[in-house]
């Protein structure tokens, strides 16, 4: 079962200046950054709220490390902005062969790391109306990390 929006990704060419656009303008503050080097990117998190299951709702900013990364990719072809949403899930195991079975292609065979130690996985995006999913199984989180 889906819990919560996870996180909003956000693709962006400068990490620095788009976190500080966000800080200025609503007040969000970085609850953990850190580069991905398997995925090619630096990206911080704006926690907005917590949830009740215990997770809770951020903004994921993306900023390619390198130009063969995915992200580097899609901000040459669509420019910055929304670049996916993610679900939180207790089981992103379960939650994607659930999904599988439906007929939506999962990206990946078995999840990966993600932020923060979370899983994940993303489902394809013609099979969703246009739109990057993330699936997140969350790592508990006993306090921010920057």
């Amino acid at each position: 079962m889906l819990t919560r929006i996870d996180h909003i990704g956000i693709a962006c060419h400068n990490l620095d200046a788009t976190v500080e656009f966000y800080r200025s303008t609503y007040g969000f503050e970085v609850f953990h950054s850190e580069v991905n080097e398997e995925q090619g990117v630096r990206e911080a998190m704006l926690r907005i709220n917590g949830t009740s299951d215990g997770g809770a709702s951020y903004l994921q900013l993306l900023e390619p490390t390198r130009e063969d990364s995915t992200v580097a990719k899609w901000l040459a072809k669509n420019g910055e902005g929304v670049h996916h949403i993610a679900f939180g899930t207790a089981d992103v195991d379960a939650e994607a062969a659930g999904i599988r079975d439906k007929g939506v292609r999962v990206l990946y065979e078995e999840p990966r790391r993600g932020s923060m130690g979370s899983r994940i996985t993303f489902l394809h995006p013609k099979d969703c109306h246009g739109v990057l999913t993330e699936l997140v199984t969350s790592a508990p989180v006993e306090s921010p990390e920057h």
